[in-house]
């Protein structure tokens, strides 16, 4: 199977070809186009599905992700949304809530999303082509079921478990703990404006309002195979609370989650999103993440030159990367995590410029140095 080398060729240089072919049309692809095009570059898009199309998610968007989606155009259709101000923790008995400082998150339903990205990619002028399926990659572009597709660049956003992302050979070795995810929708009313946070016996259970009547419910967990009943039993107040509320999706499955890579890119071929690496769901970062990677990539795309992904792509990933392998350190420990709720919970000013510094809406610099130490002190037991 013939994978793109590290230094294109020339002889596409001179053809008169496709821009950007972007293999995947989720979030992450649809974003990539619209600022591709922005960009005065020729985009198309191909993927499998046919929209909306749907995916096992938190449905939770940091403040910074829903300015990003405004500064793209995206307009969602009216009354789906819902408004969050911060992030709630449950343990048990330790409750900690923080908002966020500049701001609001957005919950709402990924097929409403998808939807909303798919016609600003078009209106922008991106040839969108669904039900399309990408066998592999040539030197000159892809091979699909209709015959190839030649173009510039190869943008592979093809989730999780990306193919692109292994044909290009941009994959690293599996992560050796395995985590997985679960997603379920109830027919309810929001009792809170807040992401709620559970956290229970090896998982955890995100609560997401999405619109005026209906809440997300996303369990993650590692370990053996589990149904979302018997994850949701583990946090039983959450369980009473759903108790008697319809159902209004059938449940989504995705996983494992981590998914190492080698780099960003390599020769023709760029990744973007949740295909560009991955390393948790805990924090709930991932749309944020691939729409500013969006930005990027459709920068170093109309440079022509990839190697300013790749360092964009490493510096992108490297708060969230902290703030979710501490999220993953406080979710194996227990007692660990009780010290830093208890922390957070008695301090909600404190709390909320961390959540702000998550949703970049604050340098790393606001926490200050006696902010660092008191994380550390608390960690420590004291």
């Amino acid at each position: 199977m013939a994978t793109p080398s590290d230094a294109p060729t020339d002889v596409l240089d001179v053809l008169d070809v496709l821009d950007v072919l972007i293999v995947g049309g989720g979030p992450a692809g649809l974003a990539t186009a619209i600022e591709a095009r922005r960009a005065g570059l020729s985009v198309h898009v191909v993927d499998r599905a046919r929209p909306p199309i749907d995916k096992a998610c938190g449905e939770g968007l940091m403040p910074d992700a829903a300015a990003r989606l405004a500064e793209l155009g995206v307009e969602l259709p009216a009354g789906s949304g819902f408004r969050f101000r911060g992030i709630r923790y449950l343990d048990g008995p330790l409750v900690a809530t923080g908002d966020f400082p500049r701001g609001g998150g957005l919950g709402v339903r990924r097929l409403d999303l998808h939807a909303a990205l798919a016609h600003r990619a078009a209106e922008a002028g991106a040839e969108l082509d669904w039900e399309v399926t990408v066998r592999s990659l040539r030197p000159d572009g892809v091979e699909t079921d209709r015959g190839p597709l030649v173009a510039r660049w190869i943008v592979g956003a093809d989730g999780l478990l990306s193919r692109v992302r292994r044909w290009a050979g941009l994959a690293a070795a599996p992560a050796p703990r395995r985590r997985f995810g679960v997603r379920r929708h109830f027919r309810i009313a929001p009792w809170s404006d807040y992401v709620e946070v559970y956290w229970g016996p090896g998982c955890e259970a995100y609560v997401s309002p999405v619109a005026a009547d209906l809440v997300g419910v996303a369990c993650l967990w590692s370990g053996a195979a589990a149904g979302f009943d018997d994850l949701l039993a583990r946090f039983p107040p959450l369980a009473a609370r759903l108790a008697g509320a319809p159902e209004a999706s059938r449940d989504r499955g995705a996983g494992p989650l981590e998914q190492r890579v080698r780099r960003a890119w390599r020769g023709r071929v760029a990744l973007v999103g949740d295909a560009a690496g991955y390393l948790d769901a805990i924090t709930g970062e991932g749309i944020a993440v691939a729409l500013h990677q969006a930005r990027a990539l459709a920068e170093a795309l109309a440079a022509g030159d990839l190697a300013r992904y790749g360092a964009a792509h490493r510096r992108l990933r490297r708060l969230p990367n902290a703030t979710t392998r501490l999220a993953l350190a406080l979710s194996r420990r227990p007692r660990l995590r009780a010290r830093a709720l208890r922390t957070l919970a008695a301090d909600p000013a404190f709390f909320g410029r961390i959540l702000g510094i998550h949703a970049r809406a604050l340098p790393p610099r606001a926490l200050g140095a006696g902010g660092a130490l008191r994380i550390l002190y608390a960690l420590a037991g004291g």
